[in-house]
């Protein structure tokens, strides 16, 4: 099968949140198991020097946007045996970031369009185009309203992904024909609530739409979790599918992890203890291995449940712990976790900036990984950490619910500890069950052990994903 998956950053050439990852490791997964697989990211001006090298340069061609006639070069990479096509253009992609500028709706659209007018240029015309949240929805509605007719693209088919329904690509309807090119017979495909919606349009328009975990895919069809999105996917629940996502089993093994000073795999875990006195030493808290250390790397947001701290944090001091957190966000969370580590600096450690080796470091280290997201789509972090032996602490929400299943003493089963309301006396109850899962020998060494030996690959999930293709 030919598959063209097309976002707005992967991995190995930039990253900015969980969307990279998936572009990173999905295709790749693919390819292994036969099927021709081929990338499209933006040819931005961030992209690693180091990845940019790797990049040849194959041909400029022109195209209409709207008025505007378009300046798009290609360059083309191959990685791990996937094909990456490059779109340049510096007008709209020598920023100083990948996203946030004021024109990002025309930058967006003219990717989304530069997608399908590059396929006779490259000679690939693919069975399926699988695009990936707002920044590439417009790909399904500039198939269906601009190319079908073309000699090639009748009979692609689209799959839409959503990694993150808040960001939807809500702009005015003014900006319909002069900024995308469209007539007024698309109006109806993206207009939502007086506005225009690129992933309302992706929705209607693509054969397949997918979210990345089960349990997220019921939850956005209910207004708390929608931001608005829910009566469009509700009418189309028969298009919808969660899958999971994976990680990349060979960048996040304890047992080669350049990043951490000592190695370590299920059956001889004893690396981990020592991971952890080496972090306390670095970070300058108690050189002690009988102290749980609770870690936490991420945004600071509200989505991702930080508030819930500002209740409970006096009362979770009171208790012999380290807590150890990584991650920027809004201003206030960033205050607050400063202030933290100032009021309690024996036991607290806040970093406000974000460091991929420093994060390494905290999943190999901590004890207890805590995420106490109000919603999470599917989370990557918590499948890290149990790949690293560290216990999940988790609101039972998402991709959340659907990767940490609560430990069973009676029986050792499970992998990590969850709470299932958003509450912040909650949160604190479910750290304290962690912490005596942790302080009891014979269960830390079973939950563990679960959490370490689980499948967290690709290979499963592109299965899944392959099936849908099949099926449109």
């Amino acid at each position: 099968m030919k598959i063209l998956f097309a976002a707005s950053e992967a991995l190995p050439f930039i990253k900015v949140g969980g969307l990279g990852d998936v572009a990173g490791a999905l295709p790749k997964a693919l390819v292994k198991q036969g099927h021709d697989v081929r990338v499209v990211i933006p040819y931005y001006s961030t992209i690693k020097p180091q990845m940019k090298e790797k990049c040849t340069y194959l041909k400029y061609f022109y195209f209409y946007l709207g008025w505007r006639n378009c300046y798009c070069g290609i360059f083309e990479a191959k990685v791990d045996g996937v094909t990456y096509y490059l779109i340049d253009n510096e007008y709209y992609f020598r920023r100083a970031a990948p996203y946030g500028e004021f024109d990002d709706a025309e930058r967006f659209a003219f990717f989304s369009k530069a997608i399908l007018e590059i396929l006779p240029q490259v000679d690939f015309f693919p069975d399926i185009i699988h695009a990936n949240d707002w920044h590439t929805a417009l790909v399904p509605v500039y198939l269906d309203t601009q190319f079908r007719w073309r000699e090639g693209y009748s009979y692609i088919k689209t799959v839409f992904s959503i990694h993150n329904i808040e960001f939807q690509g809500k702009y005015g309807m003014e900006i319909l024909g002069p900024v995308l090119g469209l007539g007024d017979d698309s109006r109806k495909i993206l207009e939502m609530d007086g506005c225009l919606n690129m992933m309302k349009g992706a929705i209607e328009q693509s054969n397949a739409v997918t979210t990345v975990s089960r349990t997220y895919a019921g939850e956005i069809m209910d207004p708390y979790f929608s931001f608005g999105l829910d009566p469009i996917l509700s009418a189309r629940r028969w298009k919808l599918h969660g899958i999971v996502n994976g990680i990349d089993m060979e960048v996040f093994n304890p047992a080669t992890d350049p990043a951490i000073p000592f190695h370590y795999d299920a059956d001889h875990p004893e690396g981990k203890t020592e991971d952890k006195k080496a972090l306390q030493k670095e970070l300058g808290l108690t050189v002690d291995e009988t102290i749980p250390m609770v870690g936490m790397v991420g945004r600071l947001t509200d989505q991702k449940g930080l508030s819930l701290f500002y209740p409970i944090m006096e009362e979770l001091m009171k208790e012999n712990i380290q807590m150890v957190v990584l991650g920027t966000g809004y201003p206030e969370l960033e205050n607050f976790m400063r202030f933290c580590d100032a009021a309690y600096h024996d036991k607290f450690r806040a970093m406000i900036t974000f460091s991929a080796s420093m994060a390494q470091k905290i999943y190999a280290s901590a004890d207890l990984f805590l995420m106490p997201s109000k919603s999470e789509p599917c989370g990557l972090a918590q499948m890290i950490a149990m790949r690293y032996g560290t216990i999940p602490v988790v609101h039972a929400v998402g991709g959340l619910k659907d990767t940490v299943i609560p430990f069973n003493h009676l029986d050792g089963t499970g992998n990590g500890v969850n709470f299932q309301s958003f509450n912040a006396g909650d949160m604190l109850d479910a750290i304290r069950r962690g912490l005596a899962i942790w302080r009891d020998e014979e269960q830390r060494k079973a939950v563990t052990q679960n959490g370490m030996r689980g499948d967290y690959s690709w290979d499963a999930s592109a299965e899944e994903y392959l099936r849908i293709y099949q099926s449109v």
